[in-house]
């Protein structure tokens, strides 16, 4: 059963840092697009960061470049979002996706599978 599990979510203060963690189960990703897409309150969801496996290729939204950076494990088969310099904008619950395609920087395409979410609330 395929299966993406996101962790790390929580209250953070401006300016922090936080680290998502995307475990997946039921699939190795070495040949997947790997991203995270988020959804604020009240608002449509929107796509942050993407990651190909298989090249390390990786494609961030222009509101989070230069604060977010997207990495791999292989070996663990996990994912992770790096988060730093947050905004109360960035408020939202964060959902792991993946596509056994290269569709990392197409935005407009919606990938495969997704996980349940984890909620990030940036608050002083």
């Amino acid at each position: 059963q395929v299966q993406l599990v996101e962790s790390g979510g929580g209250l953070v203060q401006p300016g922090g840092s936080l680290r998502l963690s995307c475990a997946a189960s039921g699939f190795t990703l070495d040949n997947y697009g790997v991203g995270w897409y988020r959804q604020a309150p009240g608002k449509e969801r929107e796509g942050v960061g993407c990651i190909s496996i298989r090249s390390g290729y990786t494609d961030y939204r222009n509101f989070v470049k230069g604060r977010f950076t997207i990495s791999k494990d292989t070996r663990k088969n996990r994912v992770y979002l790096q988060m730093r310099s947050v905004e109360p904008e960035d408020t939202a619950v964060y959902y792991c996706v993946a596509d056994p395609t290269e569709w990392c920087r197409v935005w407009s395409y919606t990938p495969k599978y997704w996980g349940k979410g984890t909620l990030v609330n940036v608050s002083s």
